[in-house]
């Protein structure tokens, strides 16, 4: 007897000395079939260059709804990744309506900093009721603060899909904090102008949201009449140029200019309307207007890197909407309705800049052809399959809003509308005449990268008191839409050389309870979990009495 206590006492021992050891190693075995507790390379470096304290805030602690439980433990998950790659990061959970007589105040300062609440719809017991929900994270480092959105909700979505597109996002959006806080280096942006752009006013929540990333600068091409050679060594100094809705043709001197910038490295981004329409002509033209096409002498520039954008409308029965007045005086009354020529695209998720984002709004955007050379091409963009397009010169009217379009003529869909080339770029004066002399002009240029959008409105935010509003919102229908983070998704993939957007293209597939099924089987699965246990107690009580009985009475 001795010999069985020494042994338990041994085991114990054992155990007691592994678990010390134990907690100063940190090991896990990732054993999941998406390795999703597995960080991906970029985002482990990323983490690993804070060399003080990085303090994370996650607002998802106290009595929360399940399916943020869900998200809430995932994220912790992540957050216990990223603290054994770096001690200098440390999280806590937070719960912001802790204290229920404060609610309000701590409800309205949240909103003031920006941080929407989840208004999430609770049905249980036959009983409905709705609970406010703050899924977010703050990640703070010497004295700036990130703010991270842990929920990704997509128009449309169930609640199994809104948190599987949330914990797909998580490691990418920590890892974006974490750059946005450790970058010392920026890289930098051009804003072209010249030739009647978008002015600052519109883009300005674009610039405000990648000012975290980069240095933002100004370039005018006016001045290439005058000294070109000055303005293309002004733009070398830029890593990416935008061009955001031009509406006056380009010169033949300022394309060359901006034909040698790519060829030479510059990556960019074009936003192009190639047939001038805008909803303002139709409300100043008492409900219609005239769209005509729009001469920006770029077909060639674009027709060398293997697109052509057609002078037409994309004319689609997915679509966003307008809001039109009814009435008169008092008894107005403000309604949405369909507006065939806004699309509402939705993502094809075959790219990191295009996965798992919500649906872009498009306003009066034009086909793109894809022309075949040596330059590859992704299609990040395109119309539903229910579409088609109408030629210009054309009268759109409000009118149209009233008929009730003929489905059948909507055959001609899936309209390419932004597209991502990569290649070794080749100048498009290669063995012509050059309208004008540059110095160290190159014809063939190193491996590069640039994004054509047959849409200028894109990048346009909204007003309200002559003060810019988050791009992608409309203040007429309160709709957002996922304008600004695909325009900031292909900003980063242009410029990013770390490989971090790449983690966006990582799957997480989470196995969530069916509602439904626990609402009709609950009672089933109490007496499983409570009763089972207690039946098999009493089934090995009454056979252990029976066999000491029989082995004593022997």
């Amino acid at each position: 007897m001795g010999k069985f206590w020494i042994a338990i006492l041994k085991a114990v021992v054992a155990l007691i000395v592994l678990n010390i050891l134990a907690s100063f190693v940190y090991t896990r075995f990732d054993l999941t079939e998406d390795q999703r507790y597995t960080l991906s390379q970029p985002a482990v470096e990323v983490a690993q260059k804070f060399d003080s304290p990085v303090i994370i805030d996650i607002l998802l602690d106290g009595n929360i709804p399940a399916e943020f439980s869900k998200l809430k433990a995932e994220t912790v998950q992540l957050m216990e990744s990223f603290v054994a790659k770096n001690k200098n990061i440390t999280y806590s959970l937070v719960d912001p309506l802790a204290d229920e007589t404060q609610a309000e105040q701590t409800i309205a300062e949240l909103q003031s900093l920006g941080l929407k609440p989840a208004n999430v719809t609770i049905e249980e017991n036959g009983k409905v009721s709705n609970e406010l929900v703050f899924p977010w994270a703050m990640v703070n480092y010497k004295d700036k603060t990130v703010k991270v959105p842990l929920l990704k909700n997509k128009q449309g979505s169930t609640a199994e899909e809104r948190i599987n597109n949330s914990v797909q996002q998580l490691e990418y959006s920590f890892a974006d904090a974490f750059t946005k806080l450790s970058t010392t280096h920026k890289k930098s942006i051009a804003v072209i102008k010249g030739n009647g752009e978008l002015g600052d006013i519109y883009i300005a929540d674009y610039l405000t949201t990648v000012r975290e990333y980069y240095n933002i600068g100004a370039i005018t091409l006016d001045s290439v009449a005058n000294n070109p050679q000055k303005v293309l060594d002004q733009l070398k100094n830029f890593d990416m140029a935008i061009i955001a809705k031009p509406t006056e043709a380009f010169t033949d001197g300022e394309k060359y200019v901006m034909d040698q910038y790519m060829v030479q490295g510059g990556k960019s981004i074009w936003m192009i309307d190639q047939v001038a329409m805008e909803m303002d002509s139709i409300y100043a033209g008492g409900g219609s207007s005239f769209a005509l096409p729009r001469e920006l002498n770029l077909k060639d520039l674009f027709f060398k890197y293997g697109v052509r954008i057609n002078p037409v409308l994309v004319n689609d029965l997915y679509f966003t909407q307008i809001v039109l007045a009814t009435g008169e005086g008092n008894d107005s009354q403000y309604n949405p309705l369909p507006w065939y020529y806004y699309p509402m695209v939705f993502s094809r998720n075959n790219h990191p800049i295009n996965t798992n984002i919500e649906a872009v709004r498009l306003q009066f955007t034009s086909p793109m052809d894809v022309l075949e050379n040596d330059y590859q091409k992704t299609i990040l963009l395109q119309s539903s399959p229910l579409s088609k397009t109408d030629g210009v010169p054309r009268q759109i009217s409000l009118d149209m809003i009233m008929t009730q379009p003929d489905q059948a003529t909507y055959n001609n869909g899936n309209l390419s509308l932004a597209v991502l080339i990569e290649g070794n770029f080749t100048s498009m004066y290669k063995n012509r005449v050059k309208p004008l002399k540059l110095t160290n002009a190159l014809e063939e240029g190193p491996a590069n990268k640039m994004i054509v959008i047959s849409d200028g409105d894109i990048i346009k935010n909204q007003l309200r008191n002559n003060r810019p509003l988050e791009l992608g919102y409309d203040k007429w229908t309160s709709n957002f839409y996922g304008n600004k983070e695909f325009l900031v998704n292909s900003t980063n993939y242009l410029l990013d050389n770390t490989g971090l957007i790449n983690i966006r293209n990582k799957k997480v597939a989470i196995p969530l309870l069916d509602v439904k099924k626990i609402a009709e089987q609950k009672t089933k699965w109490q007496m499983i979990n409570i009763g089972l246990p207690v039946l098999l107690t009493l089934v090995f009580g009454l056979f252990f009495g029976f066999y000491r009985k029989r082995k004593f009475s022997a």
